[in-house]
Formats: structure tokens, sequence, C-alpha cells
């Protein structure tokens, strides 16, 4: 175990949890109601702030539930949070609903237990789970500038596609 410390900045924030024994990733909940509509990408506070060890980052990785049941994604994902960063952690999240949709027109806000992954505007409620956070060792690089890299191990043959889909 490696301790990371942590700092609560917002009153009745849940502090990240793993939610079984062996779970790579802690969840992380929103610290305040958040409504986000069609096109829009927000940053969901999460009331707290971390002081993770040299050599470590805290990756920001989905949540798969919402990333199937809802059109919500983690724009940036995963996220790096550096061993240098102490303000609070945010959580950019995009809504990919179409500019126009009327899903919610009638009915109000989707939230995160809406069914059959349905367009419109979303509200994350305070508490809710809406991402997960991986601790994960970082080694360092040194970058060595040569005339090619062609011969220095194996080259695979190609990317973007090249097996197949």
């Amino acid at each position: 175990m490696i301790d990371v410390f942590v700092e609560i900045i917002r009153e009745g924030v849940k502090l990240p949890s793993y939610a079984n024994p062996y779970d790579a990733g802690m969840d992380v909940c929103a610290a305040e109601d958040i409504v986000i509509k069609p096109g829009e990408t927000v940053i969901i506070p999460t009331g707290l702030k971390f002081a993770i060890p040299e050599g470590y980052e805290i990756q920001v990785r989905p949540r798969s539930g919402i990333s199937l049941k809802t059109p919500l994604r983690l724009a940036n994902s995963p996220g790096t949070i550096d061993a240098g960063y102490r303000d609070e952690l945010g959580i950019i999240i995009s809504n990919t609903s179409p500019e126009d949709s009327t899903a919610d027109a009638n009915e109000g806000f989707l939230t995160l237990d809406s069914k059959g992954n349905q367009k419109g505007t979303y509200i994350v409620r305070k508490g809710e789970r809406v991402a997960q956070l991986v601790l994960a060792k970082v080694p360092r690089m040194n970058l060595r500038v040569v005339d090619s890299v062609k011969d220095i191990g194996t080259d695979r043959g190609g990317g973007f596609g090249s097996t197949g889909v």
C-alpha cells in the first residue's frame, strides 16, 4: 500500500473508496449537483485535494456503467493527476448527446440511473460516483536522439488499424 494524502475541502464530501477488495480503482463522487446539457463539457468538482508521492500519478478513468448507460464521457480519459498538483480534483465530463436532443423535454433531467443510454440533459447529483481513480507508478523517460529507430528492437509493421478491426 502507498500512502496518498487527501484534504477534504467541501462539506459532506465522500472519500473515494474501493467497492470490492481487489478492485484497481477507487470510486470518486461529485461534490455538488451539476447539470450537463447536450454537447456541453463540464468539470465536476470532487471537493478533494491530493498529495501524491513523487514517482506516481492518479489516473482518472471512466466508470463502465456510466459509459454503457449514458452518453456521458470522460473527456480526457484517462486523465492524469501529477504528483505536483495540489488543487481540487475535477472530473471533466462531456455529454455527447446531439445538440438538438429533446429526450428530456417533458421529463426533466436524465440521471445516472436512467436506462437505455438516453440522449438529453443530465444531472449528476452530489455524492454520485462519477469516475474511478487508479494509482500508477510513473517511470521517468530519458530521451536519446538517434539517426533512425528502424533497427532498434522489433518493428511490428504498422498501426492505426493495421491488424484489422
